[in-house]
């Protein structure tokens, strides 16, 4: 007789962040609440719709719009780069919820839509609109995540990032808005 075959299944994990300096962290912010950071963008024109977005010592993050909103379609529009923002920080929250729960999440994939319309067209002779009826009107998010936890876990994971995430509350929540002239 054949001894059954054995079969090992090696799982890889995503590379981890450091967690005592995630509890330190968030020590920190239970001990002051009211602690802010300032976040500083410096967007510069390049012609047409193509702008250069300057973010700390980065390679400046490209916007345009595609070519039926008479862009030149050479980098993603800024709805879509709201949209990465709001990925890239339910990930980083997600990867925070596990690693303290001490979760090893061996994938997490973020896939992001959203419905959007221009009929008032940039404010330039279009629809006459409301600032509610105009921007994104229904964002939907879909998270692949696996480690070595239940599907439950992981679920309550993605909740918990997702009730925290700083770019989702400012997505969900109104928040006081300004622009003005440079001095």
């Amino acid at each position: 007789m054949n001894a059954p075959a054995t079969t090992t299944i090696k799982t890889s994990y995503l590379r981890p962040i450091d967690r005592d300096g995630l509890l330190a962290f968030a020590e920190k912010g239970r001990n002051n609440p009211n602690t802010r950071g300032t976040n500083k963008v410096h967007t510069v024109m390049q012609g047409m719709y193509r702008s250069l977005s300057y973010v700390g010592d980065h390679q400046p993050v490209v916007v345009d719009e595609p070519l039926h909103l008479f862009g030149e379609d050479t980098a993603p529009a800024p709805g879509e780069i709201v949209l990465s923002g709001l990925g890239g920080c339910l990930a980083v929250g997600i990867t925070a919820v596990a690693t303290w729960k001490q979760v090893r999440l061996s994938k997490l994939e973020v896939f992001l839509e959203a419905d959007i319309g221009n009929p008032a067209a940039w404010g330039a002779g279009g629809a006459q609109m409301s600032p509610e009826q105009m921007g994104f009107q229904d964002i939907r998010v879909k998270v692949l995540v696996e480690g070595d936890a239940t599907r439950e876990e992981l679920a309550e994971i993605v909740n918990q990032a997702n009730f925290f995430s700083p770019v989702a509350n400012s997505m969900r929540n109104p928040i006081p808005f300004s622009i003005s002239l440079v001095d």
